[in-house]
């Protein structure tokens, strides 16, 4: 059984950071491509960043990009989303996802329905 389990939301104030986590069980890790997605209230769920194998492919949403650093441990099945300069349009629930790495396209990965796995979402609050 798949799980993906986020951690490290919270609140912050508007230029400061949070670092998010997630930690999958039940996959092998490292034949997973992990994005990480956002969804506001009353909004549609959209694409923040995600990592292929390796740190030398990831991607990113114009609206974080040289804000957010997406990482990953395969060894701890792990990865990660840090967040500096935060912005309170940045105020989400967060969901980390995965998908096979044989089973998605660089393009399919800001897609949200490429992904096979969802974790139940962390919240981040950023005030102004």
């Amino acid at each position: 059984q798949v799980q993906l389990v986020e951690f490290g939301g919270g609140l912050a104030q508007a230029g400061g950071s949070l670092r998010l986590s997630c930690r999958a069980s039940g996959l092998t890790f490292s034949n997973y491509a992990m994005g990480w997605f956002r969804q506001a209230p009353g909004k549609e769920r959209e694409f923040v960043a995600a990592i292929g194998w390796s740190e030398d492919s990831t991607y990113y949403a114009d609206s974080v990009k040289g804000r957010f650093t997406i990482s990953r441990d395969n060894a701890k099945n792990t990865v990660c989303l840090q967040m500096t300069s935060l912005k309170p349009e940045g105020t989400a629930a967060y969901y980390c996802a995965a998908v096979p790495l044989h089973a998605v396209r660089v393009d399919g990965l800001r897609r949200r329905e490429s992904y096979n796995y969802w974790g139940q979402g962390t919240q981040v609050t950023v005030s102004s």
